[in-house]
């Protein structure tokens, strides 16, 4: 078999290209918006020794430069709304949500649904009273675009791990197309042994990193459309994927090469949605830095860069109270519904009070019963903000 160079963009489909132009950029670029991602979570060095060994006039100077950097760090601040990062290639989501939370100096923030360092696109941050909404991003949809190469499995299901079977044939279009109808739906679905699934009270890919025999359970998905888009060439296939809650992209590529005998594996993944939030909530990591510096200059205002706190919530209808009653649900207190049509409202509802979230609540026997209740003191994301990306 002819191989391709690792770093080769020829005979591999545009998104699969796109991965590895940027792998070799973050490998090439030194200094810059870089240095911002990759020392982000550098912690300061510790203090020269006491008393051991008198101080050289570098290392007195270091340690001066040491206190001022931690003296002119900013405060953490209540922050609240999201943020839609176009996650780069190579950033793990843990480590994207630990810059977001530093450019905006916030006391709290997560995201809402792991996307793997492979992958890039939609990754949801929640800032301060925004992760209590996390949830309700999560269950939602997921849409994919990404790029299946025929012809080896891998232990991870994508391009990261080793090589586990290999095959010389290569599915034509017709057949690929035939098979995609068996995955919509609700499917049993194998999740990758490289996975935080947990077996044992330990996550998956801990087990079989440390060689031992990982046996997962099927579990029920849902996939609401699987389409082929293209074959630029025999041993790639782009795909596009509709999913709910618990999808394995990597999973379907695995599942979709041994049926056609072809085995294969994810070479390139992007995410382009999360419901709600798409691909014109996006921002650059690179631009919401400039962004963030220009509002801490007094360039721009930081609360234009949030979405608002209940955008995580446009699925779920909307009651408005009193300022008394939200008073009152503030403190975690049931409130009557009033009103013609509050015999027939039943369910989870979002709580407004003068425009301004209150409260996530149940409506119980005529009561509005709060389950989420919100403080939005601070910075916070605004509906009518002045859209600057």
């Amino acid at each position: 078999m002819n191989h391709t160079p690792r770093n080769s963009t020829v005979g591999t489909s545009p998104l699969e290209g796109e991965v590895v132009q940027r792998r070799l950029d973050c490998t090439e670029q030194e200094g810059g918006f870089s240095e911002l991602v990759s020392q982000s979570l550098t912690p300061l060095p510790n203090p020269p020794p006491q008393g051991e060994r008198e101080l050289s006039e570098h290392e007195v100077r270091k340690a001066q430069g040491d206190q001022a950097a931690k003296k002119d760090r900013p405060k953490k601040r209540d922050v609240h709304g999201w943020v839609v990062l176009d996650k780069p290639i190579g950033m793990t989501s843990t480590h994207a949500v630990a810059v977001i939370k530093r450019l905006f100096a916030a006391k709290r923030a997560g995201h809402a649904g792991t996307l793997d360092p492979l992958g890039s696109g939609c990754l949801p941050i929640a800032l301060g009273e925004a992760t209590k909404t996390v949830p309700f991003v999560v269950d939602g949809r997921k849409t994919y675009v990404f790029t299946v190469r025929w012809g080896e499995e891998r232990d991870t299901d994508d391009a990261e791990g080793r090589v586990v079977n290999t095959s010389e044939s290569r599915p034509e279009a017709a057949a690929i197309q035939a098979l995609l109808p068996r995955f919509v739906g609700t499917i049993e679905q194998i999740p990758p042994r490289f996975s935080a699934i947990k077996i044992g009270g330990e996550r998956a890919y801990d087990l079989a990193r440390d060689g031992e025999t990982v046996e997962i359970t099927p579990r029920a998905v849902t996939i609401f459309r699987l389409e082929l888009l293209q074959t630029p060439n025999p041993d790639h296939a782009v795909l596009a994927a509709e999913c709910g809650k618990g999808t394995y992209v990597r999973a379907l590529a695995r599942d979709l090469g041994r049926l056609l005998g072809a085995f294969g594996h994810v070479s390139a993944l992007r995410r382009s949605r999360v419901s709600p939030f798409s691909e014109s909530d996006m921002i650059s990591l690179e631009r919401l830095d400039s962004l963030c510096h220009r509002a801490a200059a007094g360039e721009g205002n930081l609360a234009d860069l949030l979405l608002p706190v209940e955008t995580a919530l446009d699925d779920i209808p909307a009651l408005a109270v009193s300022p008394a009653d939200a008073a009152r649900l503030n403190r975690g207190q049931a409130v009557l519904l009033r009103g013609r049509d509050a015999a027939v409202i039943r369910g989870t509802v979002q709580v407004a009070s003068g425009g301004q979230l209150v409260a996530i609540a149940e409506i119980d026997r005529g009561e509005i019963v709060p389950k989420r209740v919100f403080n939005l003191t601070g910075v916070a994301g605004r509906a009518d903000r002045q859209k600057d990306y």
